[in-house]
């Protein structure tokens, strides 16, 4: 909550919290523009303005809430997009979208040629408004917002907007996005939020929660988690098994509330605190968990979208693909809240 004994002691809103926009220098990111956002609340995270706007690094006083794989932040790469390539420059990072046209392995078809998870967190965004709290003026509310365009000759033109925004003094992040078609034809529409979460967060013991029915990605594999009866909602200690490419994948119809809410995070007892995850179940039906436990790449993700991560073909085949007409667009609101107190955590977890 807002602490109230602040007035008169504020020289500047940056005392608390606020946005401030940098570019990396350093490393394999250099170049690269990003912008830290301060809650005031222990909860600060780092939107990569070239990639999409996606966030990387996040942080909950002095712990970790994010993973980052051994890539790091990169420059985009626009032209990752076919085959694998998209590995090469997946930071992980709280969060990666995937999108806008397909979700999904490395595809081809009468449509086209498709890499994995798409072309959009490859893409700059271009700043629209930067909105500093400004707490002297009753302002507590802090955004950014940009448009990144996904687009080519003679189509499909898609324009993500998306606005990342908070309020000092709340442990929380909202990401509002809306889906443009901005071409003269209709165009195919899949969109996956790629939340990944790492240590300390995620830890030997630590709850993954959601609800709902679920089959395995793949149920004619040997799976060793997502089996009936097994405890999946606890992280493990790293495994052998998930060196290099082993992994295990949930596909999940999640459960929503009375007001159509879907909720899903991670609880670590040890640390003292959950996040909570929530989305709408009539934008986004679908959950997937990703459990990658390998020793050194230890890694869950929680991961919302208009579908699994089946890939456009799949989709079209099921009658389930989307589609946007000249002009239409789609709207997505995405919330993560930090949860402390104990009545708020006892109620995340269903008790």
């Amino acid at each position: 909550m807002t602490p109230s004994n602040w007035h008169n002691k504020l020289s500047h809103p940056a005392q608390w919290g606020g946005i401030e926009t940098a570019v990396l220098d350093n490393g394999s990111g250099r170049g690269t523009r990003i912008a830290w956002i301060n809650t005031g609340t222990g909860l600060r995270y780092k939107v990569v303005i070239d990639r999409a706007m996606d966030i990387a690094d996040a942080f909950y006083n002095q712990h970790g809430l994010a993973w980052i794989s051994q890539v790091g932040i990169t420059p985009p790469q626009p032209f990752s997009d076919r085959g694998i390539d998209w590995l090469r420059t997946f930071t992980g990072g709280l969060l990666t979208t995937c999108g806008l046209t397909h979700a999904g392995g490395p595809e081809s078809d009468e449509y086209g040629q498709r890499g994995l998870h798409d072309e959009i967190s490859n893409i700059p965004a271009e700043i629209e408004s930067i909105i500093q709290p400004d707490p002297a003026r009753g302002q507590f509310d802090m955004s950014i917002t940009g448009r990144i365009r996904q687009t080519r000759v003679f189509g499909p033109s898609l324009e993500l907007r998306r606005t990342i925004s908070g309020t000092l003094g709340q442990p929380t992040i909202r990401i509002h996005d809306e889906v443009i078609n901005r071409g003269n034809t209709a165009a195919p529409h899949m969109l996956l939020y790629h939340f990944n979460f790492g240590w300390p967060l995620a830890d030997e013991g630590t709850d993954i929660v959601w609800q709902g029915s679920w089959q395995p990605r793949h149920p004619d594999q040997n799976n060793k988690i997502f089996v009936e009866g097994n405890d999946f909602r606890k992280c493990p200690a790293p495994r052998e098994d998930h060196n290099g490419a082993g992994e295990e994948v949930a596909l999940i119809d999640p459960t929503a509330d009375a007001n159509g809410i879907c909720t899903t995070g991670l609880y670590n007892a040890n640390l003292g605190f959950a996040l909570a995850l929530r989305f709408r179940k009539e934008q986004l039906p679908w959950l997937t968990n990703w459990q990658h436990w390998g020793q050194g790449e230890y890694v869950t993700g929680l991961e919302p979208g208009t579908h699994p991560p089946i890939g456009q073909a799949a989709a079209r085949a099921q009658q389930t693909l989307l589609f946007l007409e000249p002009g239409e667009s789609r709207r997505y609101e995405v919330e993560i809240e930090i949860l402390s107190k104990e009545d708020a955590i006892q109620s995340f977890l269903g008790k």
